[in-house]
């Protein structure tokens, strides 16, 4: 499709200074890293006088987390090797008759945990959306089939006929209604009477749409019919009969369009003649508009949107995240950007319906579809059938895909093996606001369904250390993937060895690293210091504080103890048949007292047992082996010998400080309940009298 203007869509930036950082900074460590595993190694190979069979086993422990550590990181260093940044430049597109159509799907699951209001502000501002209005197609797939979700689509349907002209007229950027009227910055821009009256017209009509979809939520169904097959409303294949859209938006239902002109923007990479033919998708970062100050448990995924996705875009593309991406329909219907079109063959690959194989290569005619509407009624609820892709080639990726809770993680993973390339656009002004976790049980839980999705896709024939390398665009991207899908694994098993196994050691005096007068005390120094340098350097250099880097030291350290073990253990159970995948969709329905909490900076331990044991446990034991350590120091001498040793426990306290406060000071709801505290004690005694028994 040619463009009106001979400039650039869009320009790719590459980071030549940040290249030359990261890669000088990867030389360094990775030769300390080699000397560092040398030192560990020499102890099993040379004759000491003073190896015993727990000495042993305590520095066999503390190597292999030492070596899977080392590999995480050799991995995550994909991520760095060339990062990128794009901007384009919709306003050198084409007019609105050559733009192609897009079909926008929202997806939701549970009402209740869901508002309705909420889901319909985000349908309202993609209906709104900066773009040709016969060529902008919206979808709800409502996963949970309740009633009060499409009573509620017919009042978004009613008020839209309202909103949709009021933002238009006066170019209104911030198209979610609730986003919208809950500030007033946008207002500047307009100064008449007439706009004033017409925004409390409008905003009168809002309080009355609002009113009647919670009145429909209070007395119609709520309830949601999850892991049940219900009666066929819509499915995502459903559109290729009705409206057929080149390409898709997909949008979580919290995710609202918070700039219109999103899709224009997409359009610059899709319609670029350069990269097109192989293009599949176009990443926005997910952005979140309730996000304290402080983010406490890092909510917004700084380095994932901000710096991991950079790298990504450098060496082949990101992969789906979620929630707004503009897909190409096509890479989603083959098997490779060279897919023939043998309809023989994609009657084998997508199942019986006609219609459906007539869509995948046909651009949409929406006049068509409307004299042959009552036809396709018939084939579109044969296509909303849970059952239709059954024994399809589809149909067993499909499984595979949704039988996970990581699906955009595998769909791109997938898309990438095939030959696509994908691209990540962040804009100045977020193109899409969402609802971040704002307390710690969301945060621990949402934690334990990735992991648990991610290590699914690691322990599969798809492992991308076995099944990419030779099928991604690079090598290096193969390494993305596998450190996405290795690092719960490779992070929750060090973590563990590293809480325990030194101050279990200290509490016994067994020696696990080099004295200070030892010239390998350097190198351990340097590779902590390597190691927090250049992860601090990371947050100041995208814009972030210091508090910000404390914060992700001390999440990393909850998350690894906690939602990496769990999901790990979810998702090795579920490989050996004792347990089926599971769906949890985080909370929408913010809690005062919590939210207070939150605001404050202030860690709301409202949360499981299973969660809160660990941490508290290992934290105790931490402070038992801290105080035992100074103790040797002040009155044996003994600092040039356990000094490493003794600043492990006094960085994990340090780090973890919350919950020292959690359990011993303070005394709101939100703190760590004396129970727990009481059973983490005796827990930390277990692993006390457990060590000395293994360790003496």
């Amino acid at each position: 499709m040619e463009t009106s203007s001979k400039l650039p869509l869009h320009i790719c930036h590459v980071h030549k200074l940040s290249i030359f950082i990261n890669r000088t900074h990867i030389f360094f460590h990775s030769i300390a890293l080699v000397f560092l595993l040398y030192y560990r190694a020499s102890f099993f190979f040379f004759h000491d006088t003073t190896k015993t069979k727990a000495t042993t086993l305590a520095w066999l422990l503390v190597f292999v987390s030492e070596i899977l550590l080392s590999f995480e990181w050799l991995l995550s260093q994909s991520f760095r090797w060339r990062p990128v940044s794009r901007i384009a430049f919709p306003e050198r597109l084409p007019g609105d008759d050559k733009l192609p159509a897009v079909d926008v799907f929202i997806c939701t699951a549970d009402p209740e945990k869901e508002p309705t209001v909420g889901v319909m502000n985000t349908v309202l501002s993609a209906m709104a959306m900066d773009y040709p209005p016969d060529k902008l197609h919206v979808y709800l797939s409502d996963d949970g089939g309740a009633a009060v979700t499409l009573k509620g689509m017919r009042e978004a349907r009613r008020f839209a006929k309202w909103w949709l002209p009021f933002c238009r007229r006066y170019g209104i950027k911030c198209r979610a209604p609730e986003a919208y009227f809950s500030t007033e910055e946008e207002d500047a821009d307009f100064g008449g009477s007439e706009f004033i009256q017409d925004r409390e017209d409008i905003k009168e009509k809002y309080e009355v749409f609002k009113k009647r979809v919670r009145e429909k939520a209070t007395v119609g169904d709520t309830r949601s019919r999850l892991g049940r097959d219900h009666p066929a409303v819509i499915e995502l294949r459903v559109s290729g009969v009705i409206s057929n859209s080149p390409y898709i938006l997909g949008l979580d239902c919290d995710m609202h369009c918070h700039d219109p002109s999103s899709a224009r923007q997409a359009m610059c990479f899709h319609l670029d003649p350069k990269i097109s033919p192989s293009l599949a998708l176009v990443q926005f970062p997910q952005k979140f508009h309730n996000i304290s100050n402080n983010d406490i448990y890092d909510s917004q995924l700084r380095s994932v949107f901000s710096l991991l996705w950079q790298g990504y875009d450098g060496v082949g593309g990101p992969c789906v995240s979620g929630t707004g991406y503009y897909i190409k329909r096509l890479s989603l219907c083959s098997n490779s950007i060279h897919e023939d079109g043998d309809p023989m063959k994609l009657r084998q690959s997508y199942g019986p319906s006609n219609e459906f194989i007539k869509s995948l290569h046909q651009n949409n005619k929406p006049d068509m579809l409307i004299h042959r509407k009552n036809a396709l009624l018939n084939e579109a609820q044969l296509l909303a059938s849970c059952a239709f892709e059954n024994g399809t080639e589809w149909g067993e990726e499909v499984g595979f895909m949704y039988g996970s809770v990581v699906e955009d993680y595998f769909t791109g993973f997938r898309l990438h093996c095939k030959g696509w390339i994908s691209v990540y656009c962040n804009p100045p002004r977020p193109q899409f606001l969402g609802s971040g976790t704002t307390n710690l049980d969301d945060f621990l839980v949402q934690g334990t369904r990735w992991t648990s999705g991610l290590v699914d896709v690691a322990i599969s024939k798809f492992c991308p250390l076995i099944y990419g390398p030779l099928k991604t665009h690079t090598f290096v991207q193969s390494m993305c993937y596998a450190e996405l899908a290795l690092f719960p694994i490779l992070y929750f098993l060090p973590l563990w060895c590293f809480a325990t196994i030194p101050q279990l050691c200290l509490l016994n005096g067994i020696p696990l690293y080099p004295e200070v007068s030892n010239s390998y005390f350097i190198v351990f120094s340097f590779v902590f210091l390597s190691s927090i340098s250049k992860h601090l350097y990371e947050v100041l250099s995208t814009g972030f504080t210091f508090r910000h880097w404390i914060n992700e030291q001390r999440i990393w350290m909850m998350k690894s103890v906690t939602s990496h073990l769990y999901g790990s253990v979810d998702a090795f159970m579920k490989k050996i048949g004792m347990r089926e995948a599971s769906f949890f969709p985080t909370n929408k329905v913010d809690d005062v007292d919590q939210l207070k909490r939150y605001n404050m900076g202030v860690f709301d331990f409202q949360t499981s047992i299973l969660f809160l044991a660990p941490m508290a446990a290992l934290v105790i034991l931490n402070m038992a082996s801290f105080a035992v350590g100074i103790s040797r120091v002040i009155f044996s001498g003994e600092l040039d010998k356990f000094f490493i040793q003794v600043f492990i426990p006094f960085y994990v306290i340090l780090m973890n400080y919350p919950i020292v406060e959690g359990m011993l000071i303070r005394k709101d709801r939100g703190r760590i309940p004396p129970s727990v505290t009481l059973l983490s004690a005796i827990v930390s005694l277990i692993f006390y009298f457990l060590g000395s028994i293994i360790f003496m």
